[in-house]
């Protein structure tokens, strides 16, 4: 209720904007960064400096490359977190054509049942409304996307998981 508050108050229901705004900062993935970052050795930032590298010198540099994990982690968790939210769409766009994928795909899949119910006048006829095989692959091509973007970052998943959610 507190979210769509905000969304409302600040004028956004209805945009593709409602989708992203509330959903930019996670407080779980500033902690996982916020350790990460904290782990990083100060003599790798110190030795830049004495060789007379800049502060963009050194982010760029150093601290990017070696952040390759715990970012491709905090990648692969909005970018799911994000794809599934579906329920997200159904209160902030008042709009079915604007509707994103996994909006509609549930209104698609629960509707479909209703009016297949409704539709009933026979109890013979409850046999003939099964339609699962199209909706799980629906279901199953909603997917593709993500199980094609997690083999890349798969590598660095692990790691980026262990070195930002220890603190030594």
């Amino acid at each position: 209720i507190p979210s769509y508050m905000v969304v409302r108050e600040t004028k956004l229901i209805n945009s593709i904007w409602a989708l992203v705004v509330p959903n930019c900062v996670n407080v779980f993935n500033v902690i996982l960064l916020m350790n990460f970052f904290r782990s990083l050795p100060k003599e790798l930032e110190e030795a830049a400096y004495v060789d007379g590298a800049t502060n963009w010198k050194v982010l760029w540099k150093i601290i990017l490359p070696i952040s390759k994990p715990v970012l491709a982690t905090v990648t692969l968790f909005v970018i799911v977190n994000h794809w599934n939210a579906w329920f997200d769409g159904l209160i902030y766009l008042n709009n079915p054509d604007h509707y994103p994928l996994q909006t509609y795909l549930q209104t698609q899949v629960v509707s479909a049942n209703l009016m297949a119910l409704e539709s009933l006048r026979d109890i013979r006829q409850i046999g003939m409304i099964s339609d699962r095989t199209g909706k799980a692959a629906q279901i199953f091509l909603a997917a593709v996307p993500v199980l094609m973007i997690y083999p890349f970052l798969q590598k660095y998943f692990v790691t980026g998981l262990t070195l930002g959610g220890v603190k030594e």
